[in-house]
């Protein structure tokens, strides 16, 4: 990471309860979703490399607050929950960025192991506490597979939290799914949104 010019006491959100927002839009995903059922690839997955690949993409979503100094991550790694198939075990994963990989199925497939390895005790999940997470490069991912929604909100730890929240739905009959995102309005404004959204289209429409 690296220390930025960023004046917050001039920020006009800086003072607020909390400076948290969300925004919630669709994104056509037909032609990644018809891919990995034609190639057995977990859509899942994938998708979570779509939107990793948006995330940092925009440069406001990786800045932090540290020590009252603005910083700003080179990128963000990716922190998920994951489950068996019998939902009966929930943990947490944290993924490295597809950039590190040779391919995006090599990234596909690194996950799906990492994955298998934390829900079969052969490796340990991430665990960080939620006050702590701003502290470290990693934006949060969470899937909700089982509803096609029109918006969600997400917790506030506290009102100063700026770690990116991103959360995906279940993809409808014509191969839209929802995708909502919560942020701090101190660094993330309508245009950078815009920014993430238009960046996530071209990944599901190119990152394989």
């Amino acid at each position: 990471m690296r220390e930025i010019e960023f004046n917050l006491d001039e920020n006009p959100f800086i003072n607020f309860l909390s400076a948290r927002y969300s925004m919630s839009a669709r994104i056509n995903v037909e032609k990644l979703w018809n891919w990995c059922h034609e190639n057995d690839k977990s859509f899942f997955i994938m998708s979570l490399g779509c939107l990793m690949n948006a995330v940092n993409s925009v440069d406001e979503l990786k800045r932090r607050i540290i020590d009252e100094k603005v910083v700003e991550y080179e990128y963000l790694e990716g922190v998920t929950p994951i489950m068996d198939e019998g939902n009966e075990i929930y943990k947490e994963m944290r993924v490295k960025v597809p950039q590190e990989f040779n391919t995006p199925q090599d990234w596909h497939d690194y996950v799906k192991e990492l994955s298998s390895n934390i829900l079969n005790d052969r490796q340990e999940g991430f665990f960080i506490e939620m006050e702590k997470r701003d502290l470290t490069n990693i934006a949060n991912f969470s899937c909700i597979p089982w509803v096609d929604f029109d918006m969600i909100t997400n917790c506030t730890v506290y009102g100063r939290a700026i770690q990116p929240l991103i959360t995906w739905g279940k993809v409808n009959k014509n191969y839209e799914m929802s995708v909502g995102i919560t942020v701090s309005h101190i660094f993330v404004n309508g245009r950078e949104l815009g920014h993430f959204y238009e960046n996530a289209q071209k990944e599901f429409d190119s990152i394989i």
